[in-house]
């Protein structure tokens, strides 16, 4: 079985800032770390190969030259090799042309080995989507399950798969023919301490790099900033809450203020509806 693993290298968004006078991420304000949710993507791909026995898993991300980091910590985790889309031709790619981008690689990866199972993130911290994923899977003509948070089974001889996905009300048990895409949550696993062997073999590893050129029959405008037709008119930081209304008075004053305010909300309501 060959699982293919898309990751993202991001900023830590848990300590980037916001350029007051840009209105956008100040990407040099935080260190770039793996995508949270596409490291839970390459431990279920880990624990997928376990479930059957054998397989490849290769991992997949488009950006800079120093994305290969991102590649080595994959390959910390489990994973077999990597392929890095590196070109000035990607830059400044929305969703739309990231998802053709990737599967073109695909297509390249696939020539080389099928694919049975392609796994993304849920969503990438620094930009909260989650449409990758679904594009990838259209441009492939693959099925696409979202917000997976369990493999419940896999039928190689019927190749299908399991899967349990996470809505909004519920859960939902959804079998697939693969090859299909899936995207995972956090939830899906525990990411596992990496065996010493993993480690070395990460800090050797020298992940495959190619150019635009090096991928077949692409249709450029659909790269970079000319296949992007997303725009961002403005980045801002949400006002912080105000706090509520301070009730004054003794305790019956208080509770006549309490009505007005419910009242006033009760009518907002109404009037909302």
């Amino acid at each position: 079985m060959h699982i293919v693993v898309c990751v993202k290298q991001v900023p830590d968004t848990k300590i980037i800032k916001i350029n007051p006078k840009t209105n956008t991420l100040d990407r040099r304000s935080a260190p770039a770390i793996l995508n949270p949710y596409d490291a839970h993507a390459v431990q279920e791909a880990v624990k997928i190969r376990k479930m059957v026995g054998e397989g490849t898993i290769s991992v997949l991300s488009m950006g800079p030259p120093q994305a290969t980091a991102v590649i080595k910590k994959s390959i910390e985790i489990g994973a077999d090799k990597g392929y890095l889309i590196s070109d000035r031709a990607f830059a400044g790619a929305d969703t739309l042309a990231t998802s053709y981008a990737l599967s073109k690689a695909l297509e390249r990866i696939a020539k080389e080995e099928p694919v049975d199972l392609v796994i993304c993130g849920l969503h990438a911290i620094d930009g909260d989507t989650g449409q990758v994923g679904p594009g990838i899977a259209r441009r492939m003509d693959i099925p696409p399950v979202t917000n997976v948070i369990e493999v419940t089974e896999l039928n190689e001889k019927e190749k299908t798969i399991l899967l349990k996905r996470k809505l909004a009300n519920g859960y939902q048990l959804i079998q697939a023919d693969y090859p299909c895409l899936m995207t995972v949550g956090k939830e899906i696993n525990e990411i596992e301490y990496s065996p010493m062997p993993n480690m070395i073999k990460a800090a050797r590893y020298e992940p495959i790099i190619w150019s635009v050129n090096d991928l077949e029959n692409v249709n450029r405008p659909q790269l970079g900033l000319k296949g992007s037709p997303t725009i961002v008119g403005k980045m801002f930081t949400p006002p912080k809450p105000e706090g509520g209304k301070r009730l004054e008075g003794n305790s019956d004053e208080q509770v006549n203020q309490l009505m007005e305010v419910l009242q006033d909300k009760k009518e907002l309501f109404l009037t909302a509806r």
